[in-house]
């Protein structure tokens, strides 16, 4: 799991200083759409809408915003954009290595389009659905601020939370759990006074891949293409993220 704890972390550092782009507030907004189409507006009969407004609150999504995103949702509120549907992609990247891509998209003939092109201009190729999902394990993941906590006492109270194991990183502790357990761990974490920042389900590669650095590169590019495209809403690769590959990575921010 570390490679995927290293990319987390290179991500949620990301994610921090994009807090104010355009595209942080729009995958925000469609989830709560989403949610609320999925499972209603009353984030207590709705544990994915319960999630989605806390990791809105989280980027300082306006409180206005919310709440439009839930009425579209629900169909209380049209604005002419059309119903989102979350999709997924598969593929390789140079290298062979795997890519599992999750989308929410209002066209998707326009969204595998964009896809396969990044996919081909890359060195990649768009797979079929399944090409890659086994290769992929669906977790819970939960973001904590680590200031101010103790990290002993930290990984105790996860565990008796319900978390499965704990990835210790520069400024902020992540909580993995069951795909099942996300919300549930969540809230034994909050009624313990811990501040959750995020909380998500995410896809974790059973077995990682390593690259030379040429190739590790290429498809650090073609992250950052996925991560560029508003309808992407995550990725997740195994490539193996090591020492050498976060330096190319360095290099080339």
């Amino acid at each position: 799991m570390a490679g995927h704890s290293k990319w987390a972390n290179i991500k949620h550092k990301k994610a921090k200083e994009d807090a104010k782009r355009a595209k942080v507030f729009t995958k925000h907004i469609r989830e709560l759409t989403v949610a609320a189409r999925e499972g209603g507006s009353d984030p207590d009969a709705n544990p994915r809408l319960s999630l989605a407004i806390e990791n809105a609150k989280a980027v300082n999504l306006p409180k206005d915003n919310i709440e439009r995103a839930i009425k579209k949702g629900t169909g209380e509120l049209d604005d002419g954009s059309g119903n989102y549907e979350e999709v997924t992609y598969e593929g390789y990247g140079p290298g062979g290595i795997a890519y599992f891509v999750e989308a929410t998209s209002n066209n998707l003939n326009r969204t595998v389009g964009e896809i396969r092109h990044i996919f081909t201009k890359s060195g990649g190729n768009l797979g079929t659905d399944g090409s890659v999902a086994y290769l992929f394990e669906q977790k819970g993941s939960i973001k904590v601020n680590a200031e101010g906590l103790d990290e002993d006492e930290f990984m105790l109270t996860a565990i008796d939370a319900g978390a499965e194991d704990v990835n210790i990183e520069d400024d902020f502790f992540e909580v993995i759990t069951s795909r099942e357990q996300l919300f549930n761990v969540r809230k034994n974490l909050e009624e313990n006074d811990i501040n959750v920042e995020s909380a998500e389900l995410i896809r974790i590669p059973m077995t990682e891949i390593s690259a030379d650095p040429d190739t590790a590169r290429k498809n650090l590019r073609m992250m950052d293409k996925f991560d560029d495209n508003d309808d992407v809403s995550n990725i997740f690769t195994n490539l193996k993220l090591d020492e050498e590959t976060l330096g190319l990575l360095e290099e080339d921010s």
